[in-house]
Order: C-alpha cells, then sequence, then structure tokens
C-alpha cells in the first residue's frame, strides 16, 4: 500500500486479516477488469486439523480454522471464536476468525464458476438484467463499507440454560466485523427500475441445496434501494475474495440486520409484490412471544407465518470480555504505605441496530443498584476522517454518512480494592432511541436477540495478605460446561434472577424459594361433575379433564393458538399429558379461568372417560402406546419410509381415511419431547404396522431400528367414509367432486384419500382433479374421465410440458371443480401456499371456502 495512506483506517486492516501477497490479492485488485479468483486456504497450518474435522461431510475441502468453536457437530458448520481470540484481533476481525452459519453444505465454486458466475434480477421491474462480476464492478461504482455481522442467536446459551430453546448455543462471540467490497444494491436496483405501485419486495436467493430448496429471504424495496441503508452486493471480505463459508463468489451484505437477512452465494434478485417464500424465510429468525414454548411452537405452524414476529434490525446488546472467563487477579490487601493501589480496566463491545449509534455503556459493581458511565470508542469513525480509493478498495468514504454499522469497544477502570468488594461486574448499553438493555432475559422458543443484562460473577478466596479474584462468565458457546449459571442452577437459585456472593458455589442455599406452583383452578368452583355427565357434554361445547378438574372450552374455542380442533379433539377425555408437554406457565394460568368443576366417580365400576376404542384395534385417541421401528427403506436423497411394527401382526391400525397420527419421542442427547403429527403412507386395511415417509435434515451414520416411538389417534376433523361420503366437523355430505391442491410432504394426507377412491371398487362416481405428486401410473388407469391431474415446478427444464411458477388464482379456475353442492376442496401444504394463493384464489372464483375447503 502507498506510503500516502500509511496513516489511515484502511491500512490497518492488514494486521488483522492475512497479509501474505498471494496470487489472489494480486486478482483482486483490479475487480474492475476481472472477477475475483477462487480463494486459497485460510492458512497452510489450518489444513490437517481442519480436514480431519471435516472429512466425512461435503465440506471436506473447505479450509477451516480448527480453534474455532463449533455449535453443531461436524455438519453444517456452524462455530464462533472464543470470546478473548475475538476480543484481542481488534475491529477488523480476520476471515479465520470470522463467525460462520451455515444450513447446509457449502456451494463447491470453482475458479472457472466464479468467471463466470451470474446474478439474475427479474421480476417487477423495466428492464430484467444479468450480471456477471466483471460485469457488476464495470457497470456500477465499487464501493468498501465496515459492517459489523451479528448472528440473531448471539448469547442463546444463556437462553437455553434456562430452557432448552430450537436452537444451538450460540456463545457471546457470534458477531464479526470486516471491510466488505462490492456495489450498492440501490444503484443495482436504480438500473432495473422497479415498476412503481406494484413492487414492494426484493427476494434474494443463494445457491446453497437444502431439503427445502435454498436459503433465501426478502427486504422491502423501500430500504433495499435506499443507499442509506448500505446494503450491498459483495465479492470481496478485508481485500481478499470472500472465502467459500463467508459466500464466495458474490453475497449479500445488509447493514444494521442480523446476519441472517445477508444471503450468501447470491445468484438471484426477484423485485416482487410479496415477500420471500422460501422456507427458512419463515422458518428461522423470528422472535416468538415467550409463553409459547418449542413443542408448541413446531405443532403450530400459523406462528411462523405471521409477519410481527419476523427479526430485521439488531437490538443494542454489550457484553464484557476482559476479564474472560477463568481469569483470576491478586489482589493485595495491605500494601506499602504511599504505593499507588493499581487499576483494573473492565473492557468488552457494544453495537445497535439499524444504523443507531450506541450512545453509552454503564457498569455496576453491586448488581444493578448503582451505574457508571465507561468511556466508549468508535473505530468506526475513524473511517469518516479520510476517503480512500484505489482498485482493490473501490471507493471507501464514509465523511458523509451518519449511519453506524459497526461494533464499538467500551472501558472502565476500577480500582484493585473497589473490586474486590464486588459480587459480579455487570454492564448495559444504549442507543440513540434510547434504548436500553432490559435487566431481565425475554426467553423465547427459538432463543435470539438476547440481550438482557451481561453479568460476570466475581468469586473470591481470602487468605491473611491477599484475596484472589476469579471471574466467570455466564456460559460457555457451544457444548461446554462452566458459566455461572450453570452453577447457580445447579445449587436451587432462580437464574432469571441472580444473585451473588451469598451463597458458596458448594452449598445448598437455605434461602432459596421454591417456585410457586401455578394454579389450575378458579377460586370458588366446587361443582362435582360426574363421567357420565361428562360424557352426555356436547363436543361442539367441548369439556375435557386435566389433573382430576372439569375445563370448560367453548369459550376459548376462537382463540386458541392452535386452532379449535385441539381442544374439540380431547372433548370428554383426559387432556393432562399433552396439556403439560406444551403449555407455558403463562397457559397453565390462563386454564383456570375456564374451570367447572371437579370430576367424580360414579356407580361401582372405575370409568376412564379417555377409553372409547373398539376392541382390537391399536390406535386411542387418549393413550399413548409404544411402536417398535423394524424397517427403513431410502426413497431419494433425504426422504426415508419407515416402518413400525404394531404388537400384534393382525392387529388393525384404527385410522380412517383423511385423519392423521400423534408420533412422539424423547431426544437422546437432551431428553427433550418430541411430538409431530403425521399422516402415515401404509395402504388403507394394512395390519400388523404403520408406515411414515420422514424428510431428514441432518445426515446420520446410521439408523435405529429397534428404536420404539409413541403414537395417538386419531386425530382430525376430516373423514373419508368412502362411496362419496366425506365426514366434516361432525357433519356427513355426499361428494361426487373433490378438488385436491397439495404442495412437498404435503402429499401424505391427499395420497391416503386418493387410494381410497380408486382403490374402492364400489366407487365408480367420485372426481378428482388436481394433485402433485407420484401420480402418473393413477392418471392412467382411470383418467381423464374420472381423474383430472396437474403438475406445477417453480422451477422447470426447457422440456417441462406443465405450468412453471407457483399456484394461483388462473391456475385453481383452469384445473380444479366449480362451486357446487356436492363438491369439496382437499388442501395440504406450505402455509403461504394455503393462504396467500389457495384460499384468495379458491374464493375468487366463487368457493365456499368456510363450508367447502378441507385444510390438513
Amino acid at each position: 500500500m502507498a506510503d500516502e495512506y500509511v496513516d489511515s483506517p484502511i491500512s490497518e486492516q492488514s494486521s488483522t486479516s492475512r497479509t501474505s501477497s498471494s496470487p489472489e490479492s494480486t486478482l483482486l485488485s483490479t475487480p474492475h477488469t476481472s472477477p475475483p479468483a477462487s480463494p486459497k486456504p485460510l492458512s497452510e497450518t489450518f489444513l490437517p486439523a481442519s480436514l480431519m474435522m471435516d472429512r466425512e461431510t461435503p465440506d471436506n475441502w473447505v479450509k477451516r480454522n480448527p480453534d474455532l468453536v463449533r455449535l453443531t457437530g461436524k455438519h453444517p458448520f456452524n462455530c464462533e471464536a472464543r470470546l478473548s481470540s475475538l476480543f484481542d484481533a481488534g475491529f477488523l476481525t480476520p476471515a479465520h476468525l470470522h463467525y460462520v452459519r451455515n444450513h447446509g453444505a457449502v456451494p463447491q465454486v470453482s475458479e472457472e464458476t466464479a468467471t463466470e458466475w451470474t446474478l439474475r434480477i427479474h421480476g417487477l421491474v423495466q428492464r430484467e438484467a444479468t450480471f456477471t462480476l466483471q460485469q457488476l464492478s464495470k457497470s456500477f461504482p465499487v464501493v468498501t463499507l465496515p459492517v459489523t455481522f451479528v448472528c440473531a442467536g448471539n448469547r442463546r446459551k444463556e437462553q437455553n440454560i434456562v430452557r432448552k430453546t430450537l436452537g444451538f448455543s450460540w456463545g457471546a462471540a457470534g458477531l464479526s466485523t470486516a471491510l466488505w467490497t462490492g456495489v450498492y444494491l440501490a444503484d443495482v436496483l436504480a438500473y432495473v427500475k422497479p415498476i412503481r405501485r406494484e413492487a414492494k419486495h426484493v427476494v434474494f436467493e443463494g445457491a446453497d441445496n437444502l431439503p427445502n430448496g435454498p436459503y433465501g429471504t426478502s427486504q422491502l424495496l423501500s430500504w433495499a434501494a435506499d443507499k442509506n441503508k448500505g446494503m450491498l452486493l459483495a465479492w470481496a471480505m478485508n481485500g481478499l475474495p470472500l472465502e467459500p463459508d463467508h459466500g464466495f463468489p458474490l453475497r449479500l451484505v445488509v447493514p444494521g440486520q442480523i446476519g441472517g437477512r445477508s444471503v450468501k452465494w447470491l445468484n438471484r434478485v426477484e423485485i416482487s409484490d410479496h415477500e420471500s417464500q422460501h422456507h427458512l424465510h419463515y422458518w428461522d429468525n423470528k422472535l416468538l412471544p415467550g409463553q409459547l414454548m418449542p413443542e408448541q411452537a413446531r405443532a403450530e405452524k400459523h406462528w411462523w407465518y405471521d409477519p410481527r414476529y419476523i427479526i430485521t434490525e439488531l437490538n443494542v446488546n454489550s457484553v464484557i470480555a476482559k476479564p474472560d472467563h477463568n481469569e483470576t487477579l491478586v489482589v493485595v490487601k495491605r500494601s506499602p504505605s504511599g504505593d499507588v493501589t493499581p487499576s483494573y480496566s473492565i473492557r468488552g463491545y457494544a453495537y445497535a441496530g439499524g444504523g443507531r449509534r450506541v450512545t453509552r455503556v454503564e457498569v455496576s459493581l453491586d448488581e444493578g443498584t448503582s451505574w457508571a458511565l465507561a468511556d466508549v470508542e468508535y473505530p468506526e469513525d475513524r473511517f469518516r476522517q479520510f476517503c480512500h480509493e484505489d482498485p482493490t478498495y473501490g471507493n471507501l468514504d464514509l465523511s458523509e454518512r451518519d449511519t453506524s454499522f459497526c461494533w464499538c469497544f467500551w472501558s472502565f477502570d476500577v480500582k484493585y480494592d473497589a473490586l474486590a468488594q464486588c459480587n459480579a461486574l455487570v454492564v448495559r448499553a444504549s442507543d440513540e432511541s434510547s434504548t436500553l438493555q432490559p435487566r431481565d432475559m425475554y426467553w423465547h422458543s427459538l432463543g435470539m436477540m438476547n440481550n438482557w443484562w451481561f453479568r460476570v460473577a466475581v468469586n473470591k478466596t481470602e487468605n491473611e495478605t491477599e484475596t484472589v479474584l476469579h471471574f466467570e462468565h455466564p456460559t460457555l458457546a457451544g457444548t461446554a460446561t462452566g458459566g455461572w449459571m450453570e452453577r447457580l442452577k445447579a445449587s436451587g437459585q432462580d437464574i432469571m434472577k441472580p444473585v451473588f456472593g451469598k451463597i458458596s458455589p458448594r452449598e445448598t442455599p437455605d434461602d432459596v424459594k421454591p417456585k410457586e406452583e401455578v394454579s389450575l383452578t378458579k377460586p370458588g368452583v366446587t361443582r362435582k361433575i360426574t363421567v357420565e355427565e361428562l360424557k352426555r357434554q356436547d363436543r361442539a361445547q367441548p369439556w375435557f379433564v386435566i389433573n382430576g378438574e372439569v375445563y370448560d372450552g367453548t369459550p376459548f374455542l376462537n382463540e386458541h393458538p392452535g386452532g379449535s380442533d385441539s381442544i374439540t379433539l380431547v372433548a370428554g377425555e383426559d387432556a393432562s399429558e399433552d396439556f403439560f408437554a406444551i403449555h407455558s406457565a403463562e397457559g397453565k394460568a390462563k386454564l383456570a379461568q375456564f374451570h367447572i368443576g371437579t370430576l367424580v366417580k360414579s356407580g361401582a365400576e372405575n370409568v376412564d372417560p379417555g377409553d372409547n376404542t373398539p376392541d382390537g384395534q391399536f390406535l386411542e385417541r387418549a393413550k399413548w402406546k409404544d411402536v417398535k421401528l423394524t424397517r427403513i427403506v431410502q426413497v431419494n436423497h433425504d426422504s426415508f419410509l419407515y416402518r413400525f411394527e404394531l404388537p400384534r401382526p393382525d392387529q388393525p391400525l384404527g385410522l380412517p381415511v383423511g385423519q392423521h397420527v400423534f408420533v412422539r419421542l424423547k431426544r437422546k442427547d437432551t431428553g427433550e419431547l418430541v411430538q409431530r403429527a403425521y399422516t402415515p403412507v401404509s395402504l388403507e386395511g394394512a395390519v400388523g404396522f404403520i408406515e411414515f415417509l420422514i424428510k431428514l435434515y441432518l445426515p446420520s451414520a446410521e439408523f435405529p431400528t429397534g428404536d420404539t416411538v409413541q403414537l395417538k389417534g386419531p386425530l382430525g376433523s376430516f373423514i373419508w367414509n368412502g362411496l362419496g361420503v366425506a365426514n366434516w366437523k361432525g357433519s356427513e355430505r355426499k361428494v361426487r367432486e373433490v378438488g385436491m391442491i397439495c404442495g412437498g410432504s404435503g402429499i401424505t394426507p391427499i395420497l391416503q384419500v386418493l387410494r381410497s377412491i380408486f382403490h374402492n371398487v364400489g366407487d365408480t362416481e367420485t372426481r378428482t382433479f388436481l394433485c402433485r405428486a407420484e401420480l402418473d401410473s393413477l392418471f392412467a388407469r382411470h383418467g381423464p374421465h374420472r381423474f383430472k391431474l396437474h403438475y406445477v415446478l417453480s422451477k422447470a427444464p426447457a422440456t417441462w410440458k406443465w405450468s412453471t411458477g407457483r399456484v394461483n388464482e388462473q391456475l385453481l379456475r383452469a384445473h380444479m371443480p366449480s362451486q357446487s353442492d356436492h363438491g369439496i376442496i382437499l388442501v395440504c401444504g406450505p402455509d403461504a401456499m394455503i393462504n396467500q394463493a389457495v384460499k384468495p384464489g379458491l374464493k375468487a372464483a366463487g368457493w365456499d371456502i368456510e363450508n367447502r375447503l378441507v385444510v390438513f
């Protein structure tokens, strides 16, 4: 770098990044004439250890730092640096320490492929365009911005100690800062000219191959087109080509938002009238309500599609990095007269979101009773003092930019003797919106955006001459054990309201109050209800039993997050086990208002209110039963057919067509109860076994044949009785036309009904119109007079003869039957397809969706 820039902030990046004059740095130095070459190994010293760890994974070609803390085992690769290493590296994080969040295998992009890599921009624009990296760098001004990426799960381990969330355990180093080089997204959008009043969203898609399609997400067009938001299409990181783990050869950079919005391996941008429909746009990066427990969140899809819970901008956060976990400090009790008492500098980082500046950081030495201001340093401001331009970085000029997209560092000096009086060090920060880090944790099912006060316990060992201070962070990242949260939890403390210094780590606390049990009954209710009375109650006004108490669910039918079926299915039954498995303390407290009495026995017999299963059939609605896994057949690269054996080889399952069962097991690693609803794919009338088609999302070296799971059922509001008769919500109706719409694994309930229609030799009238699955053989035998079949692919080869794109009103009008008194529509698939396409499309086509649309 030229001598005239020796004092500029950009020259300092080499000390925290790779410094060798390798060939790739020469290639990247001319981005206007040539795209960056394929990146070389981070360091040859990383080669042996990292390859050993990744040897049996699809990423066995990627060079990685073996000192990084792996959070999800060997694969997929998700990691963070040790907090001390990250902090010591300084403002700019070298690539080998930058945190990584991958959902699957890293796309293997060669140098030749990178040269030919294209970005397609299409949709609601006046002119669609496709750019190579070279064309991007020639067509638009090349710029560089310093940006801090933060994973939405940063500090999740603390939440997982309180109660296991659905996410893995990030520590406090799930963030990193780099110089990102590329072109402004706003400039590219201005070139393609989004269509006014129609275009509302910008959808981004990567090239990774995931079970439910590539990773993708979206931004509001008004944000994406605003250059002040700083969004970049970037090909370089700290002056070098992107590493494979960081999106080589092209990625999106979204400053001020969670890292999950910065799509890696970017190859497609669509300007649209609706947000991204990608699976992980909905099923990740949500801040769900705190009363929603993980199992309930998994079981109830609608939470994930509620736009109120999506996470975009980061919240304000701060962490203590120094003293480090397990660091010790010796404080001499009696210093020689006249000696100056030494000081210790407590240090750490802070950040905020949306371009807002951290305005203050405060430190408390008395667990939050009083606070003092820390000194805050903003290294990002040094980039505002210089304008820099060269072939590698393009234009690096923050002189007119008011936004703050990077972390800052804070420090607070404390005299040794004052430090020795502390039981804990606490930090909190505030940003330009005057938002202050909260004292209390907001726990929720996904464990994201955790930003309660960061506390470091100060444990002491004393003798006559000195006090040794031992510093203890709340947790350690990943599966590592340690930290004051685990210790206090084991001692019986409420770690959501920690108390330091009063309880020795090895003592059992006497002053810890037992948690108060949530009352499930309403004061003053003395009514006694017999089993017979419970059974006679109309199922449309459902009563159910929990812990021997009777509750009337009727007033809550329309408000229940899981829908009214969740209540009506347990009408007249004991629902205790399921209720306690998935409901939070808030849910339990709410139950009391529906308490109407206590269940009492009557007559000489002990009647089980939930035992109404016909003799010989396996399934019982109110009782979990064990089945053993006996066979696994691989269907494709990620889907398997699992066969479970019933207790008797001649035993009927007892599942009506159109109904499903609950399947549950306990995870072997955490003991967590996992429960799902499945529709079996075994043929109607099969005895002695049940089969499920299940998609796997993580690699498994061996299959757990011989293991058992538990089943309960049948469940569901729809039953196909056969011979053109259906029962829906307790009402029987004659049906001659059945429209069927399914997406992805939604084929299973549709296929169950379809088989029943065509395998029933007595049914020659019922006609079926649309179903997406492997149904060509049925069509060959029964179409087109009884069975119409049409396929829709979002992306299709040139030889595809069916429809391409999404299900819409035109397709529904063309391939669904018209509304009639003898017709129904069955649908199963993603909520977005059902709520954004099928329901409005059918309604526009004249269908009464309230009374004629069955959603599985």
